[in-house]
């Protein structure tokens, strides 16, 4: 019983910390600021605490708080407890840039209830070992984040984008709840743990399957993926904190969802093949656009949503460890991205004269993924190719085609000899460090999350067509300062600049819909 007591104690001064920041009517209390910077610490430590106790103890579950099995429940093992680390700790560094970010606000308290009331909910649906939990934690984190949305609500933009966010979240909620209705119809139980153990075993029929279809559903809209994107990269108008919670924590829901029930999506096999490509598409999507924005946040918002593409992508590949390690180095990078993106800005405008650019030519660009193949066999080796399943080479290729791209400017034919140096060993470092992060997380979830399946023929030509389709974008990526002053480039720059216009077509379709209409 130990084991739990931390885990659930977690959301508690947090929510204490956003009922105080209400305590005033709307003016700024004193006490809230710093009172949130000690609840996040707080709640950090009991996730150190419950982390400890899952090495010491071994996981498992609390008894349910409620009636016939509905109710709160903690779930503690691998996934939770990393996820309930990671959560505190950026909620932790959150509040505290918060406070000094707001000071002088004078509905700084409201936004301290909104921000603390949002984590607390993150907490409690990371921690869920019940559905009817899950659900309703994962309903209030929405509800709660549009509050700080709309922190200021005379802006525009900010209204835009949280009727976006408001309407593709309400979709979400509506097809996580078919997918616990169907999963308690399929296996007769509230219980996350009882339904992983059965669908483990191959039960759950037709009800299984349409529920994973479902849960699939409802993680594309949380993490938004293509079409259904264009909120998350309009939320600039909010205070940074709120963006920096958001690309750094809310998103990845999505994908925390499908880890979660890792099992009962390997029952539906056509459900991973479209998140594949979703996910997949989105990535090579977001990645283009992000190299066209000007602004550095915008820019940074793009690249959320690729980064989700590829973390959807590897769940479609069922390499649902990795996916985790994704969430958690993507959520410690964009943190940090966003609340130093004010400072960055600083440090290149103070930069008078930027040094020589050096443009890798075609010879060059071949030279550097000839380099990277060369790095990734060897590394590979080293590691053992041969206890790796096809999908977790394939993500290593994909991997490489990157240190590709970073090795093309290195190796160009003006950049300077001590950069090609410096690239050649970050090269190196970085695949090293992919290869033992990627086997510390399977080690780490082996006896919580599923192995990849054995690839059939439709996997093996998502395979194919997704390791063909990033390889392409990479040497294009490399090759684009060749030609990036040809006018049909100049033309292309406009468009991804602007998304291709689906946002656009978004726009038009709620465009007589009013903001204030949700609560």
């Amino acid at each position: 019983m130990q084991l739990f007591f931390a885990p659930m104690s977690a959301p508690v001064p947090l929510l204490l910390a956003g009922a105080t920041g209400f305590l005033d009517c709307g003016c700024r209390p004193k006490l809230a600021p710093s009172l949130a910077e000690a609840a996040s610490l707080l709640a950090l430590l009991a996730a150190i605490s419950s982390a400890i106790g899952l090495i010491l103890l071994g996981a498992g579950d609390s008894p349910v708080v409620g009636l016939r099995g509905v109710g709160l429940c903690t779930r503690v093992d691998a996934v939770s407890a990393s996820m309930l680390v990671l959560v505190t700790f950026v909620g932790w560094i959150v509040v505290r840039y918060a406070r000094t970010y707001l000071d002088g606000e004078a509905r700084q308290g409201a936004f301290t209830g909104w921000l603390c009331l949002t984590l607390a909910s993150v907490v409690l649906l990371v921690t869920a070992g019940n559905l009817f939990q899950l659900v309703i934690a994962w309903i209030a984190t929405s509800l709660f984040l549009h509050r700080l949305l709309l922190f200021y609500p005379q802006r525009i933009a900010a209204q835009r984008a949280a009727r976006k966010k408001f309407i593709t979240a309400r979709l979400g909620d509506a097809a996580l709840l078919g997918a616990a209705f169907l999963l308690v119809a399929a296996y007769g139980t509230f219980d996350i743990g009882a339904i992983l153990a059965a669908a483990r075993s191959g039960s759950g029929g037709g009800l299984a399957i349409a529920a994973a279809g479902l849960l699939g559903i409802a993680a594309v809209l949380k993490s938004a993926q293509f079409p259904v994107h264009g909120w998350l990269t309009e939320v600039m108008e909010t205070p940074t904190p709120v963006s920096a919670l958001l690309h750094a924590g809310v998103v990845n829901a999505g994908g925390f969802l499908l880890i979660r029930f890792a099992e009962v999506m390997l029952l539906a096999p056509g459900m991973l093949a479209a998140l594949v490509v979703i996910g997949g598409f989105s990535a090579l999507f977001g990645s283009l656009v992000m190299l066209t924005q000007p602004a550095v946040k915008t820019s940074l918002a793009w690249s959320t949503v690729a980064q989700m593409g590829f973390m959807i992508l590897e769940c479609g590949l069922a390499l649902f460890p990795l996916a985790l390690l994704h969430i958690v180095a993507h959520s410690l990078y964009k943190a940090h991205s966003f609340l130093a993106s004010g400072g960055a800005v600083e440090r290149v405008a103070a930069i008078r004269r930027p040094g020589p650019v050096a443009i890798p030519k075609a010879g060059a660009v071949a030279r550097a993924f000839l380099s990277a193949l060369a790095i990734y066999v060897f590394v590979g080796a080293c590691f053992g190719f041969e206890h790796k399943s096809p999908q977790e080479i394939a993500l290593g290729a994909i991997l490489i085609f990157g240190v590709a791209y970073m090795l093309a400017q290195g190796l160009a034919d003006a950049a300077p000899r001590a950069l090609t140096q410096r690239t050649v060993a970050y090269a190196v470092a970085t695949s090293f460090g992919y290869f033992a992060l990627q086997w510390s997380a399977i080690s780490i979830t082996a006896n919580v999350l599923p192995v990849p399946p054995h690839p059939g023929p439709l996997e093996w030509a998502l395979i194919a067509l997704t390791v063909a389709s990033f390889g392409l974008v990479a040497v294009l990526q490399a090759m684009f300062p060749l030609w990036a002053y040809h006018p049909a480039a100049v033309g292309l720059r406009v468009h991804l600049s602007n998304g291709f216009y689906a946002n656009a077509i978004f726009d038009r379709l709620i465009g007589g819909w009013s903001v204030r209409n949700p609560s």
